[in-house]
């Protein structure tokens, strides 16, 4: 069965996807790393969930749903870089805002849906999601009060779900599709 996992697009990535106009739009690819900086998807592989979040105003938007193809360099990523100063993937300028400069970035190729930012979280959903770590202890986020996150730490990261979250992640972003 597949895993499902969250990861925080940053307003910094959010404002650049909509500075480039990538609304609307499929991403082919995101990027895990090796520094903080860019959460290493370890433990995702192909045909796993992956919900990006994001939160504006203390509400959390689910921005796109990504199904894991593959973590390979693959042909549409261009070439690998010859010094420190070439791209590291130039078949993926488009995207490159997910994360392609980071440190130790390395291509996760996925399917999904446009990146959309009208699919807030409901706070009743919110203050019941969970995550559960390799050893199967669950955790809740932190900071919820009145249906609102107030910080956004207990998100900063790449988290795998519970599948009841999964779920109930996989209902939302059904029940609004357009």
């Amino acid at each position: 069965m597949p895993d499902a996992f969250t990861v925080l697009w940053a307003h910094d990535t959010c404002r650049y996807l909509r500075k480039a106009a990538r609304v609307g739009e499929r991403p082919p690819v995101a990027f895990s790393g090796v520094h903080s900086s860019l959460p290493a998807w370890s433990g995702a592989r192909a045909g796993d969930e992956v919900y990006a979040l994001h939160v504006n105003k203390c509400i959390v938007h689910v921005v796109s749903r990504m199904r894991v193809l593959d973590t390979e360099r693959r042909d549409c990523c261009g070439a690998a870089p010859a010094t420190w100063q070439d791209p590291a993937f130039p078949g993926h300028d488009d995207w490159s805002m997910l994360g392609a400069g980071g440190c130790g970035a390395a291509p996760v190729h996925v399917d999904a849906p446009p990146v959309r930012f009208d699919v807030p979280v409901p706070g009743d959903l919110l203050a019941e999601l969970t995550w559960r770590n390799r050893r199967g202890k669950t955790r809740g986020l932190k900071y919820v009060v009145d249906g609102r996150l107030q910080h956004s730490i207990s998100l900063q990261g790449f988290y795998r779900l519970t599948p009841e979250s999964a779920e109930a992640l996989a209902d939302l972003v059904g029940s609004t599709v357009s």
